[in-house]
């Protein structure tokens, strides 16, 4: 049996538990399909995994192994066999939640625990849970993480030893929330890796976002003085040039990774700072952002000019708006659920023109993946699907029922297993062919 690492950390601030994995996004999706930081191996929900069954029985797909877990947001990283995530303890239809959460490590076999790390954060509420958000991220033998109160840690991932950790409130001022959101709902910005540097958005004068050194957590550089949001970090090529785009709490932005310097600014503001949903970015240059709280979505087409990046607004539409869900990007079209009030649907987006290709009504508000020809839909009512999405429509495969509790966390896909949760459990499912 592994040793159980237990250790308790005091830290004061806001934040969402995040765990990236991978040295930079290339370095990641080169390594193997492993689900190693937020939005798998190309941080675009796409997995490389083949052999999933085109149905399933009347009962589902099997269990591999179900546990309690805890509540929060936060989804897994997978790699090598383990498996990393956050939680807090606390009944998830009731406001009985501790003032600590956990950074834990589970057996990607049994769902047994490996280690964890426990660390003092206030619950900040908005209706369907105190946090933490965020999503876990391995790096080589290190696993980041933030929590509600913007704690940032280091562990190494073996033992759970913590290499380094900051404050991010106390040691360098950061806001403890946004600073106009309807909730006070803590932190959810899952970090980004790039070179020998870890990505995040912070907050405050000249810091809006950070780069920290992997290593040993020293501040590399800071940049911006625009409103911050929830949106993970993406790192992208410009026409050979990287940049890291931030969805901050007004605008779209694109920054140098490795200097920080502010390289283009795009606005979309939602008056509220919940730009909440990662862009999405296609080999034709063309940058989809999305945002619900009676937004919608926007293409932007990124070129270079000398050495300026030209931003061209291509259209935008409110048939679409992003709540805290993610999309995905199947060709030229773009599937998410709509996250505004009333009836959801699933739409198609014509990522070039914005045209709304199709809808379907059926779904909540849904957290997607795709995976050897087939998408992996699990929505906020617990309910699993999966569905054939093209340019005429969507074929139903298989449903079914997983989760009793709100279910805001995208799952990971390894092989032919899915890792899920909700705010009460943790399960693992066999999606092969049998």
């Amino acid at each position: 049996m592994k040793p159980l690492v237990a250790a308790v950390a005091v830290l004061v601030a806001l934040a969402v538990a995040v765990v990236l994995i991978g040295a930079n996004p290339s370095e990641v999706s080169a390594q193997d399909s492993d689900w190693r930081q937020w939005g798998g191996p190309d941080r675009n929900f796409v997995s490389d995994s083949t052999g999933l069954a085109d149905s399933w029985s009347g009962s589902g797909p099997p269990v591999l192994w179900s546990r309690p877990l805890g509540l929060g947001h936060s989804s897994i990283a997978v790699d090598d066999g383990w498996l990393y995530t956050l939680y807090r303890r606390g009944a998830a239809n009731s406001r009985n939640w501790e003032s600590r959460e956990f950074v834990v490590a589970l057996d990607a076999e049994t769902g047994e625990t490996l280690w964890e790390y426990e660390y003092v954060a206030e619950p900040l509420n908005f209706g369907r849970g105190a946090g933490p958000h965020a999503t876990p991220l391995v790096v080589g033998d290190l696993v980041f993480a933030a929590g509600t109160n913007k704690q940032l840690f280091a562990f190494d991932k073996k033992s759970g030893e913590v290499v380094w950790s900051h404050d991010l409130v106390a040691e360098f001022d950061a806001p403890p929330t946004l600073r106009r959101p309807p909730v006070k709902a803590g932190y959810a910005g899952s970090p980004v890796a790039w070179e020998d540097t870890i990505i995040l958005q912070v907050g405050g004068p000249g810091q809006s976002v950070m780069a920290f050194r992997q290593s040993d957590g020293e501040p590399v550089w800071s940049s911006g003085d625009f409103l911050v949001a929830q949106a993970a970090p993406l790192v992208i090529d410009v026409d050979g040039e990287a940049q890291v785009v931030i969805f901050g709490g007004q605008a779209v932005n694109g920054l140098h990774p490795s200097t920080g310097e502010i390289l283009w600014s795009h606005g979309h503001d939602t008056s509220s700072d919940m730009n909440n949903s990662m862009p999405i970015w296609g080999a034709d240059n063309i940058l989809f952002i999305s945002s619900a709280y009676n937004m919608g979505s926007r293409g932007l087409r990124l070129s270079r000019a000398g050495s300026a990046t030209v931003v061209e607004e291509l259209w935008f539409t409110n048939r679409l708006g992003l709540m805290f869900s993610n999309a995905i990007r199947l060709g030229d079209l773009v599937y998410g659920t709509d996250g505004n009030s009333g009836p959801g649907f699933l739409t198609a987006l014509d990522v070039r023109t914005g045209e709304s290709v199709w809808e379907s009504r059926g779904f909540g508000r849904s957290s997607l993946l795709h995976a050897d020809g087939k998408t992996i839909i699990l929505d906020e009512d617990g309910d699993l699907s999966l569905l054939r999405l093209s340019p005429e429509g969507m074929e139903i495969l298989a449903q079914t029922h997983i989760f009793d509790t709100t279910s805001w966390t995208v799952p990971a896909l390894v092989g032919t297993t899915l890792y899920a949760r909700d705010r009460e459990k943790i399960v693992a499912l066999d999606l092969g062919v049998r």
